[in-house]
């Protein structure tokens, strides 16, 4: 990264000294660094597996020999197998997961579950009444295979309830999950609550955006951070005088809400939300990194008059080069009624500057025709192209997953077809038949192209689940919902 050096988030890290629940402080951090080396450039994107001592060691991107089976006809490929990594440590990877870990096993297996992976939590629990948002991430090392997911949590009846929580899973199918915040390093469950501090912009919600995990080459692996890209949302509500679309829009976006819940007064409203940034040293215990807007976000909105003057939401960020960071994230154009994509560009993470909307609504009758938002990029691996999953808006405000491809991740965004990639469930009582949405893209590492494709499904009533889907081969533009691996 231009001009920071590994010393200097060493430094950072040491000053925050993370708490061991999920109380999460806010820290103001300098963006001018000192290094020892001045020349030292850190490294994104290198990823660590995480352990219970916290420590991070590297792996190899191998291949790995299990494969979902979206069709029945998918064969198991018995030539896929992890290549070796002789530094990697997995000394305690076999620790039991605490907190009340549960399973997602459970999930019944039926037409009408079909892709679902992540149900709802059990009563009571910290994410019991809607889940979305998902944000995975794989780690491959030379005897195992682990994924983590952080996702947006709502619980029952509590006021200020969302969080963001982590869940873990050896295929990235089955995932264990806790009911409570996490206490150690090996817990699952929530990790981040609303902020406490009356004049900053996330007390109302909290949403992830993307884990991205910074490494230097020239210091140990224990050194590598989590940096968690979020949306905060403030209780200051925002008006629309005139929305040529005639869409309610809302943020954050609420789904199942009754008579008696605490959120019923959020409902088809509009509350501002920013960025913001948080870091871990293992992934579950966070410090809030305070940004150059008075409220502690990164940046605010656009003026009066531009496109995101709404709102700011969805930061998604994705690692160009050293010096190159780009944050992709979504708001209301009220001007021409539609949800936008717009793109800011730093060299620290924290510093950003707004280069403006890269991509609007689709044509009339289309699957986004009222926009596009929640986009997720990530550079292929194969060609070097950057490919944009994101969350289309029809005229009638049904959600469904669509493409974009770009050559830059910059600019001249092409949709990749007029149809969206994957529809809500056919079935009128599927999990996911009212919506789909949120959606991440993983690239899986293998002799050809494969993705899977984790999303927020909605279904009666409004609830909610998270979602995967496979592609068809290497054919990035057809996707199938997840229905069991194959033997």
């Amino acid at each position: 990264m231009e001009g920071a050096s590994a010393a200097a988030i060493s430094a950072t890290m040491k000053a925050v000294n993370f708490p061991a629940t999920s109380s999460i402080p806010r820290t103001t951090v300098s963006i001018t660094f000192a290094s020892p080396w001045p020349h030292t450039k850190l490294n994104m994107l290198t990823f660590y597996a995480p352990n219970p001592n916290t420590r991070f060691s590297a792996l190899s991107t191998g291949r790995c020999s299990t494969k979902p089976n979206a069709d029945t006809n998918n064969e198991t490929d018995q030539n896929s197998t992890f290549e070796s990594n002789p530094y990697l440590n997995t000394e305690n990877s076999s620790t039991a997961i605490s907190n009340e870990a549960i399973s997602s096993s459970s999930i019944p297996s039926s037409s009408l579950s079909r892709g679902l992976v992540l149900d709802l939590g059990p009563v009571g629990s910290w994410d019991c009444k809607e889940i979305g948002s998902p944000v995975v991430k794989r780690f491959l090392s030379d005897e195992e295979e682990r994924w983590y997911m952080w996702y947006h949590g709502v619980s029952s009846g509590i006021p200020c309830s969302d969080s963001i929580g982590l869940a873990v899973s050896s295929n990235g199918v089955r995932w264990e999950r806790g009911k409570g915040a996490v206490k150690s390093s090996v817990d699952v469950g929530s990790v981040m609550n609303c902020g406490n501090d009356w004049w900053a912009f996330d007390t109302e919600s909290i949403f992830p955006g993307e884990v991205v995990i910074m490494s230097s080459a020239k210091v140990r692996a224990s050194s590598a951070v989590y940096w968690l890209y979020y949306t905060g949302y403030s209780s200051e509500k925002v008006n629309i005088l005139a929305n040529s679309s005639g869409f309610n829009v809302q943020n954050p976006e609420r789904y199942c809400v009754d008579d008696t819940d605490s959120q019923s007064s959020r409902i088809g409203k509009i509350f501002r939300s920013l960025p913001g940034l948080a870091i871990s040293q293992d992934g579950r215990h966070w410090a809030r990194i305070e940004g150059e807007h008075h409220s502690g976000a990164l940046f605010d909105v656009g003026s009066e008059g531009e496109w995101d003057s709404l709102f700011v939401a969805s930061p998604q960020v994705v690692f160009h080069g050293n010096g190159d960071l780009r944050m992709y994230y979504h708001s209301f154009d009220v001007e021409n009624g539609e949800f936008c994509i717009g793109i800011a560009r730093s060299r620290d993470g924290m510093k950003w500057i707004k280069l403006g909307k890269i991509m609007g609504g689709g044509k009339s009758g289309r699957f986004d025709e009222l926009g596009a938002m929640n986009p997720c990029v990530v550079k292929n691996k194969k060609d070097g192209k950057y490919i944009m999953a994101y969350e289309g808006a029809d005229a009638d405000g049904r959600r469904s997953i669509g493409l974009a491809v770009s050559p830059d991740g910059l600019k001249d965004w092409r949709r990749l077809q007029n149809e969206s990639v994957l529809k809500p469930a056919a079935m009128d009582d599927g999990w996911d038949s009212k919506g789909i949405g949120s959606p991440c893209l993983v690239e899986m590492d293998g002799d050809v192209d494969e993705w899977r494709l984790y999303y927020r499904g909605l279904g009666n009533g409004g609830r909610s689940g998270i979602g995967m889907a496979v592609s068809d081969g290497s054919d990035i533009t057809r996707f199938r919902r997840w229905t069991g691996f194959q033997v």
